[in-house]
């Protein structure tokens, strides 16, 4: 089936997304600061008469922050969400979303009791069929606006305390970016003044966290959008690469043949339009970036600043990250020596593990290397290699926590950048998420990585389940097999008493039919 064929079939699928919940984006729930919409299934707040959940006020963190951000209640994100609102839905057991109504990751079933394991694999190893799958699915999210979730367009004073609500429709795809961006984001301080220096989802201990939950969310939804529950994102092993070799039609989109700058027209990527990548416009306009279509998807990979950033990232390189015992160390932002994550995220030298701000490398050498869309922060997801390149980043993560096995308390809880805190709500996710929750290994959250996989967690994984079930009706089972075995020795005495005098009639009236041969194999095949 062509691509173009597969996402039109698909077109006809029922969306969801993640961010603002479209029914809390009204003046009512800004002015009751309330979230805590109805479930359909029994069409009670949070699903409170099916025990799913019930409306709660958030329990905001109070820890202490690091000195990056010397402000405070200037910046709608500070307290995530409490600007917006302080009552959400807080849901039970294994049950999850806005209103309670979904599984948490790694769980399935209408009680959200079934747990489910699904496999991320290298996007060169999975089929055509596989590969082709992707790619509509990316196509079809960009074109499908979301049903569930909307995106602010104005600070909450802009919405002037609630009472004019600034939402905007936008894609499911771009949902995402502008997440990326919303997180990213310069705050806007009084008058034409702007602060630089504030990441909610970088350059501090939340950037794995994050970007682990960002591609679930991500994943997840488009599950729901197709229908395809056993869907995964591919991941992209760029250790060694000489250059872009998914920057082909097949996969992610050729170069243009006139124009380095742009996709090859044969590549439906090169249609694709950016949003969210003019940040110093929307500062000078004091706005926030309200999914405007910008242009096309920018890529030129390898003509980038070589002195910044000589080449893509080596397995040895990899493999000292991997060797770094602490996860997070120093004033825990960009400038921290000896961290796994300032390695990983790129900002410290990958032989040495001492920041350098000058050089990229790792996941920062990625972004440098596609000279682009993906080199600019706050756009850099309007590039679907974004998604690629992050699920090749947290299998790297995964791979620290399984060789290390810290404990949830390595993760700081205090004194981090502000929203970094263990304890933070991760900003701008609505439900609700905690830093901490996702300093875990991945198959806590339902996912593994194919060439992080042993037989081992196979048989855990796979085979324990089961095995738990015969033995809860192990009594069962063995009452079946004594009954089966009197059974099958009543038949087998029966077959060979009726075996043996139909040959003794037949040998006193026919003796010179059978070859003695014939007869041992007679007797062989009733002896078995």
């Amino acid at each position: 089936m062509s691509l173009f064929a597969m996402t039109f079939l698909l077109g006809i699928l029922q969306p969801s997304s993640a961010q603002f919940p479209r029914v809390c984006a009204t003046s009512e729930s800004l002015l009751k600061k309330e979230c805590c919409p109805l479930w359909d299934g029994d069409g009670s707040l949070c699903g409170e008469l099916s025990n799913r959940g019930s409306c709660q006020d958030i329990l905001l963190s109070h820890a202490p922050l690091g000195p990056q951000f010397p402000f405070s209640g200037v910046d709608d994100r500070e307290d995530w969400p409490s600007v917006f609102y302080n009552r959400t839905c807080r849901c039970n057991a294994n049950f999850m979303g806005f209103n309670c109504g979904e599984c948490k990751f790694g769980f399935s079933g209408p009680s959200c009791n079934e747990r489910r394991l699904r496999v991320r694999r290298n996007i060169f190893q999975i089929t055509a069929r596989e590969k082709n799958k992707f790619l509509a699915y990316l196509n079809l999210a960009k074109r499908t606006p979301s049903r569930d979730y909307v995106i602010a367009t104005g600070t909450y004073a802009q919405m002037n305390n609630g009472s004019n609500p600034m939402f905007s429709n936008i894609n499911i795809y771009d949902l995402f970016v502008w997440m990326h961006y919303y997180v990213s984001r310069d705050t806007l301080l009084g008058g034409s003044s702007i602060w630089r220096d504030i990441d909610f989802a970088h350059e501090a201990p939340g950037f794995l966290p994050w970007h682990r939950l960002f591609l679930l969310m991500w994943e997840n939804e488009i599950q729901k959008l197709t229908g395809d529950e056993n869907f995964t994102i591919p991941y992209w092993d760029w250790r060694d690469a000489e250059g872009c070799d998914i920057c082909t039609d097949e996969y992610m989109g050729g170069r243009h043949p006139t124009n380095p700058n742009l996709l090859s027209p044969a590549s439906f990527f090169s249609s694709w339009q950016v949003i969210c990548s003019q940040s110093e416009e929307y500062n000078s306009q004091r706005a926030l970036c309200n999914a405007t279509n910008e242009g096309p998807i920018l890529r030129n990979p390898g003509n980038h600043d070589k002195t910044r950033t000589p080449r893509l990232p080596s397995s040895a390189e990899v493999e000292f990250c991997l060797s770094l015992t602490q996860y997070e160390s120093g004033s825990m932002d960009k400038l921290a020596n000896f961290s796994f994550r300032n390695t990983l995220e790129g900002f410290a030298d990958p032989r040495t593990a001492i920041s350098n701000i000058s050089q990229s490398s790792l996941h920062n050498a990625l972004h440098i290397y596609m000279n682009g869309s993906m080199s600019q922060v706050q756009g850099s997801a309007n590039d679907p290699i974004f998604i690629l390149h992050h699920a090749f980043v947290d299998s790297i993560f995964e791979q620290w926590l399984r060789r290390h096995r810290p404990l949830q308390e390595v993760y700081p809880a205090a004194n981090a950048p502000i929203g970094h805190n263990r304890e933070y709500y991760m900003v701008p996710f609505i439900p609700l998420y905690r830093n901490g929750e996702f300093f875990t290994p991945s198959r806590e959250l339902g996912y593994d990585y194919e060439y992080l996989a042993d037989p081992v967690n196979f048989f855990q994984d796979y085979l324990m389940p089961y095995l738990e079930q015969a033995r809860q009706i192990w009594a069962w089972l063995v009452g079946a097999a004594v009954v089966g075995g009197i059974i099958a020795a009543l038949i087998t005495g029966l077959i060979i008493r009726g075996c043996s005098k139909k040959r003794r009639t037949s040998e006193e009236t026919q003796p010179l039919l059978l070859e003695s041969e014939d007869y041992q194999s007679v007797s062989y095949q009733s002896n078995l």
